[in-house]
């Protein structure tokens, strides 16, 4: 690892900088599996997603690929999709429900609790083969928070609630939107961009670029007439969470279909989304109703996870292949008592925002993989991230939120004997 430093900041000045070959380092990506990947919580999955007995989602987390999965006797667990025998992957499909996994290789095969079933021939091995050690191997950690599954792949890392500091409090701003319990909308979104899985961080929770890059979608807003816009103002704000965690809170210009009406959904919505709205409040109380109701969200939890509460809840997780790749897979979240009007239009919401062919995806990765290909044009120039460094009250148009993802990214990655931060003056940082 390179003592020299990819982020600088001098508080004097407000200046803040990062350099473009923290995002095409091969060196650094190899480090960043290390320090990062190897040991951070990482989001694993919903427990919607595996509501049933034998119910299992396959996942990629980093350079691991992990089978998710509830066993028969109801627990939740993770574990490193290999066999325990030569190593091939005992699970091939993407999600399903199975009582047993065989691989395909040598035909062990193993319960969904993990425990070794069987083994062809068993009677060729010796005395000392014992299956009771052989089952396949669990993730070092795993945790749940309000229904949101996490990994960990070091034993001595911190607990999840720990972790997650200041982010749970807007977990739980989504949790309560539900009666019933929360569940992920049947379906995934998977794609790739050519570009650093770190932009897409930074893009997660970054309201400047929203007017100049979605201009289409703000124009389609003021038509079906959502009255304001995102404009960064005293009524936006942007939160250091801690542990590289941040948010953007902001009253967002369109409507929701969690008790907040807007013209777009129709007249005949009105009385159901009322009638959420004083259920909610009941509930909640009125002024986290309102906050629930009216306040949008863009939360990062570090490294890769973002959910993004606004027009409707998008879970979205981004998965580092290579400097200049990465794999995204988003999900709709939804209550799972509302009635299919309202899940209608969530999910037109969903899609028409954050869907692969909708108004904002297309933008976003034109702009990442368009940085990306700037980034190999210019490697030894410095990213500007000094917007609003000197306010008391960070706006979501700032770029605070983008500061606390990159201060924690450079802790992780900082030799042990080098500070985590380098103070330097403006010329330095040219």
């Amino acid at each position: 690892m390179p003592h020299h430093p990819f982020v600088i900041e001098d508080h004097e000045t407000g200046l803040f900088r990062v350099q473009r070959r923290a995002f095409l380092d091969e060196n650094l990506f190899a480090e960043e599996q290390r320090r990062i990947f190897d040991r951070c919580w990482l989001y694993v999955g919903h427990e919607s997603e595996v509501p049933d007995l034998g119910d299992y989602r396959l996942r990629d987390l980093g350079e691991r690929r992990v089978l998710f999965v509830r066993g028969g006797d109801g627990v939740v667990r993770a574990f490193l999709n290999a066999c325990s025998h030569r190593g091939a992957e005992v699970c091939r499909e993407r999600r399903g429900n199975a009582k047993s996994f065989q691989c395909f290789y040598h035909g062990w095969t193993f319960r969904n609790d993990g425990t070794l079933l069987g083994v062809p021939g068993r009677e060729a091995y010796a005395e000392g083969f014992d299956r009771a050690d052989l089952g396949l191997r669990p993730v070092p950690r795993l945790d749940c928070y309000r229904g949101f599954w996490f990994v960990c792949f070091d034993p001595d890392a911190v607990d999840l609630p720990t972790y997650l500091a200041g982010a749970k409090e807007h977990l739980d701003l989504i949790a309560d939107q539900s009666e019933a319990g929360m569940e992920i909308v049947g379906g995934t979104q998977s794609y790739a961009i050519e570009a650093n899985w770190k932009l897409l961080a930074e893009n997660s929770c970054d309201g400047y670029h929203a007017q100049v890059t979605h201009t289409r979608y703000m124009r389609y807003l003021m038509s079906a007439g959502a009255v304001g816009a995102l404009d960064g103002g005293e009524d936006s704000q942007a939160i250091d969470l801690g542990n590289g965690h941040a948010v953007m809170e902001y009253t967002a210009p369109w409507g929701r279909p969690i008790a907040r009406w807007t013209p777009a959904f129709g007249e005949e919505m009105r009385p159901e989304i009322d009638a959420v709205r004083a259920r909610l409040e009941e509930r909640v109380g009125a002024e986290r109703a309102e906050r629930i109701s009216t306040r949008s969200r863009n939360l990062v939890i570090f490294p890769n996870l973002a959910v993004v509460d606004i027009t409707a809840i998008t879970v979205r997780c981004f998965q580092p292949i290579a400097p200049g790749r990465m794999n995204v897979e988003a999900w709709s979240l939804a209550p799972s008592e509302e009635s299919p009007a309202q899940r209608r239009v969530r999910l037109e919401n969903f899609l028409t925002f954050l869907g692969p062919g909708g108004f904002a995806t297309p933008d976003d990765i034109e702009a990442l993989e368009s940085c990306q290909r700037g980034f190999r044009s210019t490697p030894n120039d410095w990213n500007d991230v000094s917007r609003e460094t000197l306010l008391e009250a960070p706006t979501a148009t700032g770029e605070h939120q983008t500061r606390a993802f990159w201060r924690q990214w450079q802790s992780l990655l900082a030799p042990q004997d080098a500070p985590v931060l380098r103070e330097v003056r403006g010329a330095d940082a040219r």
